[in-house]
């Protein structure tokens, strides 16, 4: 294979270790439609739950949206939405979550990421956290969850229809593998998980199968992000999603944090949401540096100070 490098490899002249959406966004779930991208992320505590942002090139990220739009009764401190999945499927997006308080799994859907979005739809017979969900070539709705096992749905009414099944176990000796993502690319499709959890040494490792049900041969390479080894700007880099751009070009968004020493260290900013450019090798997917982006870099609009007079009816969604 060719030289590899991942977030604990060197730095690329040129390219930037700054996150495309600063300060508490973790878990990010990214999809394209057309020449949009819409991008998503986990609301541990903070309402109004699950930020819903739009861009045309990956860089500049504005939010247009929220899901749910109103608090749960009684929400507690990190009660709240976990891991989302956005996918864009029959023409309609489709979002995923894992809900703390009260557990279990929901699914919601809209025609506009925007909103208004459905009520959410329980998925009592999907257990665990950090739920995925893909289509396959016969339309049939696989959601594949942490641990790592699979279970086919009806989205519309929230019903298993068979028994869940093991698919992989991520790479051997790290923990539990989360947050898996399904991909079909060309003639093989692909399963992404992240291991070690948030911590130092979080990771994301790939395997590939002949169908949506596997089995599956993991990457010789694996893990292919993560922040072991040589002392990085960005640390705890994991929890990845891959998108391609209208061009052709692959990329992956992921969690990382900006932290000043120790484990777990300081990281006042939270868990931020970075990307990274992705090539293909022998059929393999290669992630290089944490970059701004394929255009400029970052300009986040929550990063810019706004004015707020309070003059509407709806509070802006700048707040949480």
């Amino acid at each position: 294979m060719a030289e590899t490098f991942g977030v604990a490899g060197r730095q690329k002249n040129g390219e930037m270790n700054e996150p495309i959406i600063t300060r508490s966004y973790p878990d990010p779930s990214v999809c394209r439609v057309g020449k949009d991208y819409y991008l998503v992320s986990s609301r541990f505590e903070h309402f109004p739950g699950v930020p819903i942002f739009h861009s045309r090139d990956l860089t500049d990220w504005v939010r247009i949206g929220t899901v749910p739009d109103r608090p749960p009764a009684g929400a507690v401190s990190a009660g709240g939405i976990y891991a989302p999945t956005l996918r864009h499927y029959d023409g309609r997006f489709w979002l995923v979550a894992t809900r703390a308080q009260g557990g279990g799994n929901v699914l919601v859907s809209a025609e506009d990421p925007a909103g208004p979005w459905s009520a959410p739809t329980p998925l009592p017979g999907v257990p665990g956290i950090d739920p995925d969900l893909v289509w396959d070539e016969d339309g049939n709705c696989w959601c594949t969850y942490a641990g790592v096992e699979q279970v086919r749905i009806d989205p519309a009414t929230g019903r298993i229809l068979g028994t869940p099944t093991k698919l992989w176990s991520g790479s051997p000796g790290p923990e539990f593998p989360v947050a898996p993502h399904l991909y079909r690319i060309g003639e093989h499709w692909y399963l992404t998980v992240a291991e070690v959890g948030t911590e130092r040494s979080h990771a994301i490792s790939i395997a590939r199968g002949p169908t949506v049900n596997g089995p599956f041969e993991p990457c010789p390479d694996n893990p292919i992000l993560t922040d072991r080894g040589p002392e990085h700007p960005v640390r705890h880099a994991g929890h990845g999603d891959l998108v391609q751009a209208p061009d052709g070009a692959w990329w992956m968004v992921f969690l990382g944090m900006r932290s000043q020493g120790g484990t777990p260290g300081r990281h006042g900013l939270g868990r931020e949401t970075f990307l990274a450019p992705v090539h293909w090798v022998d059929g393999w997917p290669v992630v290089g540096e944490p970059s701004a982006g394929p255009a400029t870099p970052p300009r986040h609009t929550d990063v810019e100070p706004i004015t707020d007079d309070f003059d509407e009816s709806d509070l802006h969604p700048h707040w949480n």
